[in-house]
């Protein structure tokens, strides 16, 4: 195997990563206003994420990073190509961050309430947006010989892109359902239960239909597989939901993230970003990446410094593991 082929699984392990821990991010905001009854509710889904929301988006910088580092064609085609949708992004990330951390800092019904709506909206916006990015990436986009895109924004607005979108945000948001069924204590756990069971079946039927197409087009016997393993995975945690086992939920739900998005990049490679005009000027491997000495070193960095990260946050996780409810939250806040 080629340093090219390590360096494209690797970002999509990244691109893997990211979508499994912010999932259930995005989702944990958008159920602040799904969810939560109260003000001390929303804390408590607040706080489910609190000390981990801004590690979870340390995948994304090293996703982009090493697309950048390692296929710099890729990543100058897709930013000029995707500017306004990923540019949104960025904005709803830049202002849920800002959301997170200044909404506690008065105590004004109108100065938190406008915050959660920020909450709100830049997690539902990003989660929906992402999937639209993605299926344009898979299905491929206008591209000429010079690498460069030609196509318009509404081009990115297709049937199967805005699919892709509707089901990341039904997925995520299911994935924060049941992560906060598992955070959880009292009435608001089993109202996420019940919510989780709903949404699981909605996302099931949108994840039949987007994973279906994708390989009835560019499909073949390793992403079928993919496939089966992420329809399967989430039919049981819907199963361990109804069930009130959300630890198993929790880990099938991030099973079927996991195998949705190695679909996708399984469908994808050799080519980084197909080129819908004509298939001999797709981004590829090969002809996006940079030199093989540039690779190398990255290698070296990258065995390094990601044990070190998985190892930190992993910690995080498990000094943060226990359940937290409304009687956690004090009345001043």
């Amino acid at each position: 195997m080629e340093l090219h082929d390590v360096w494209f699984v690797l970002i999509a392990v990244l691109w893997t990563g990211y979508f499994f821990l912010e999932g259930f991010d995005f989702g944990i905001g958008v159920l602040t206003k799904l969810l939560a009854r109260d003000r001390k509710e929303k804390r408590v889904l607040i706080n489910t994420i609190g000390p981990v929301w801004d590690g979870n988006e340390v995948w994304l910088l090293s996703a982009g990073g090493a697309t950048f580092a390692a296929f710099p064609e890729w990543y100058a085609t897709l930013f000029s190509g995707f500017y306004l949708p990923l540019l949104l992004i960025l904005l709803c990330l830049i202002v849920r961050g800002v959301a997170f951390e200044y909404r506690v800092k008065r105590t004004g019904e109108r100065w938190q309430a406008n915050w959660e709506h920020a909450i709100f909206w830049t997690s539902l916006l990003p989660a929906f947006l992402w999937g639209v990015a993605f299926g344009n990436i898979v299905r491929g986009v206008k591209i000429d010989a010079d690498m460069e895109y030609v196509g318009t924004l509404g081009d990115l607005l297709n049937p199967y892109a805005l699919l892709g979108g509707l089901l990341t945000l039904t997925l995520f948001t299911f994935h924060g359902a049941v992560f906060a069924g598992l955070k959880t204590l009292g009435g608001i756990r089993e109202r996420a239960r019940k919510l989780a069971l709903r949404l699981g079946v909605v996302s099931g039927v949108l994840a039949v239909a987007f994973l279906g197409w994708t390989q009835l087009d560019n499909g073949d016997a390793a992403s079928l597989v993919a496939m089966a393993v992420a329809v399967l995975a989430l039919v049981g945690a819907i199963g361990f939901t109804a069930a009130g086992r959300e630890g198993w939920a929790f880990g099938l739900s991030g099973v079927t993230i996991v195998a949705a998005v190695a679909m996708l990049f399984l469908t994808l490679f050799p080519n980084v970003m197909p080129s819908s005009l004509n298939e001999a000027w797709s981004l590829t491997v090969t002809n996006a990446s940079s030199t093989p000495y540039t690779l190398k070193i990255m290698t070296w960095c990258a065995g390094i410094a990601m044990p070190v990260v998985l190892l930190y946050q992993g910690w995080t996780y498990w000094v943060f593991r226990k359940r937290i409810g409304t009687q956690h939250i004090a009345d001043a806040h």
